[in-house]
């Protein structure tokens, strides 16, 4: 696998975590995504392992419900690094009142080890 390859996988299979609506292909999604003790971290949150990273996604789905995350632009990355933006989108009206940027670091097969997440825009109050 080439490397912008590698790091476009790593961010599909992320996303794929955040937007698994149902609580079992969640686990499945960060399992595939995360290795065992990765983590990940913004703002709000700091969270390590597969039950914490689940349970912040659950936490925010339902604080958002119906909407999904979508990549904008596009994935950058050298070595074991890469990062991207993204925005939280309402499939009822296509608004997006949540953005923000993110970087992973990967381990050898690509999992992901740890997140820095930055957050452009958020709603007041959430």
């Amino acid at each position: 696998m080439s490397a912008p390859d590698r790091y476009e996988d790593a961010v599909t299979r992320y996303l794929e975590a955040w937007n698994a609506g149902d609580p079992a292909a969640r686990a499945e999604a960060v399992a595939a995504a995360w290795t065992q003790d990765g983590g990940y971290t913004d703002p709000l949150a700091d969270v390590s392992g597969h039950d914490g990273i689940t349970a912040l996604i659950a936490a925010v789905r339902e604080q958002f419900p119906g909407f999904v995350f979508r990549l904008t632009g596009d994935v950058d990355g050298h070595h074991d690094t890469a990062r991207f933006s993204w925005e939280l989108v309402s499939a009822a009206d296509g608004s997006a009142p949540v953005a923000g940027s993110d970087v992973i670091t990967l381990d050898g097969q690509g999992r992901i080890r740890a997140v820095l997440g930055f957050l452009d825009r958020v709603p007041a109050g959430a």
